[in-house]
């Protein structure tokens, strides 16, 4: 940076559109709840007001900020507002328990909360064993000037809205594009989430790569992200990149059940469309089951998070006339630097790399794999993390010089595309060869019987490992001699050695808040 620029990411994506034409233009509308919008403009000068709100509590410059906040218009506010005063907000996932919000405000040492109303009672039981914690806001309720007496402190909740509007508005301070902006947590598909630190260049980065050069997206569209703000992939679909253009996003707070999303879809009219692979799913099931209509023309679809099975891909397509660019991306990343491109999809793969991105395949040795040899995938771009807070050892496992280990094993296709095989600790081999428990969950995916499967070794008679399947039946399906039925319609269309020697049926799957499934909970101990 020059010793005139300022980089604080907050004057490209809101400050810039706050004046000219997209000044009155709103830039986030709530479909459910109140129902209410904000302008550019608007959020521009609320924004502005978030530095005083922390100089009035005692907030200084690089401290943290947890954001236990649902997909409403007091999220952007609060997360510019905070780069804007130099403070680091900590994005969370709105869906955990009380034990693991304590584990990440502990681990992140934030000094103010700010808490949806409807959150607050799981985060309240713990709040008096945050000794760094210095005030709490709560958006929404009747919260002004109650005492947390259920959790035993003299802590006051005080209600965000009237706060700020108590305050006066400030420009945004100088920051450095390499400085740190904001946190992350990561979703924990296999273990206790971890606090992924970015800086405030990677936003824009994201921007210019992916939101540009695969999503194309400009200012006369309208984006709906079922996947979350907290969610580094919903923060870039919801966020950055319609921002990035002066576009609208529509927000829901609630779940996204088929029922909702299709409900979101008809009434708002958005063109871009952002899901992952269970939800893609489960609405091809809702609607082929002819419980909904899709009355809207969408005219971009995404999905990243897991890989997305062929048939779910094809299916939906064919349901919307929206091809869906399936993706890849990490918290680590920020957002997709693995895409398939529009006009040219391949479902069952991962597409190649972002523009802006460089990728790699590599063996055991770190050599580059050869066509059809599995290895793991590491990528190189500008949007990857600082670090990992408070875990060294784990961050230079992971971050070697500009290449990002991300821990997930793929095929190099002859065409340059790649295949998602699993995740490097989901791998495992039947008669010395890798299986890849995406390639028979994708063949499970593809039998009409099926919504959903998870495979994850197990032990034979003669304690080898061979795949076990654990599926999630389509409503109305008899379970009844379906093992064998599955069994049968995987040899035929992977291989005969991959097919699964047990077939499980069971209601749902475990997964992350971010849809990811958690094998590690279905393998045997």
């Amino acid at each position: 940076m020059s010793e005139h620029e300022n980089a604080n990411a907050a004057l490209y994506f809101v400050d810039r559109n706050a004046s000219g034409d997209l000044a009155n233009k709103p830039a986030f509308i709530e479909a459910d709840g109140a129902q209410r919008q904000i302008t550019y403009g608007a959020l521009a000068e609320q924004s502005d007001r978030m530095a005083d709100l922390y100089e009035k509590h005692g907030i200084i410059r690089e401290s943290r900020a947890a954001m236990l906040v649902l997909d409403q218009i007091e999220f952007p506010i609060i997360f510019w507002g905070s780069l804007k005063a130099g403070i680091v907000p900590v994005a969370i996932n709105t869906l955990l328990v009380s034990e693991i919000y304590q584990t990440i405000l502990s681990d992140s040492r934030s000094q103010i909360l700010f808490v949806s109303h409807a959150l607050l009672p799981t985060v309240a039981p713990i709040l008096s064993k945050l000794p760094d914690l210095k005030c709490v806001f709560v958006i929404g309720g009747e919260q002004a000037g109650e005492v947390d007496h259920e959790s035993g402190g003299e802590r006051d909740h005080l209600n965000f809205s009237r706060a700020l509007a108590d305050c006066s508005p400030r420009p945004a301070i100088a920051a450095n594009a390499d400085e740190s902006a904001f946190w992350l947590y990561s979703s924990g598909s296999t273990g206790q989430p971890k606090g992924v630190r970015h800086v405030h260049g990677s936003l824009k980065f994201t921007a210019d790569t992916y939101g540009a050069k695969v999503l194309g997206i400009d200012r006369n569209d309208v984006v709906y992200s079922a996947a979350k703000f907290f969610f580094a992939y919903g923060l870039g679909n919801a966020m950055t990149f319609p921002m990035s253009v002066g576009a609208t996003t529509v927000l829901m707070s609630g779940r996204p059940t088929p029922d909702s999303v299709v409900d979101v879809l008809n009434t708002y009219k958005p063109n871009i469309f952002c899901g992952v692979p269970t939800l893609y799913a489960a609405l091809v099931a809702h609607l082929n089951g002819g419980k909904a209509r899709l009355e809207t023309k969408l005219t971009k679809c995404i999905s990243a998070g897991e890989a997305l099975p062929e048939e779910v891909g094809k299916s939906w397509e064919k349901l919307s006339g929206t091809e869906i660019l399936d993706g890849v991306g990490s918290t680590e990343m920020l957002h997709i630097f693995l895409s398939n491109q529009p006009g040219d999809v391949v479902y069952g793969t991962s597409g190649v790399a972002v523009p802006g991105y460089e990728i790699r395949v590599v063996n055991e040795a770190g050599d580059e794999t050869e066509i059809g040899e599995i290895g793991e995938l590491l990528v190189n771009g500008d949007s990857a993390a600082a670090d990992y807070w408070n875990q060294r050892q784990k961050s230079r496992e992971t971050f070697e010089g500009v290449w990002t280990r991300t821990g997930d094993k793929y095929e190099k296709r002859r065409d340059g595309r790649l295949v998602y095989c699993g995740r490097t600790d989901d791998m495992f081999k039947v008669s010395g060869i890798w299986v890849s428990p995406f390639e028979v969950e994708q063949a499970l995916s593809a039998h009409p019987s099926v919504l959903e499967a998870a495979i994850v070794p197990a032990r034979d008679d003669q304690d080898l490992e061979k795949p076990k399947a654990f599926v999630v039946l389509n409503e109305g399906v008899q379970s009844s001699g379906i093992d064998v039925e599955l069994k049968e319609h995987v040899q035929a269309q992977i291989g005969k050695w991959k097919y699964p020697r047990w077939v499980e049926v069971v209601d749902e799957l475990p997964k992350t808040a971010t849809g990811k499934i958690q094998r590690f909970k279905l393998r045997e101990d």
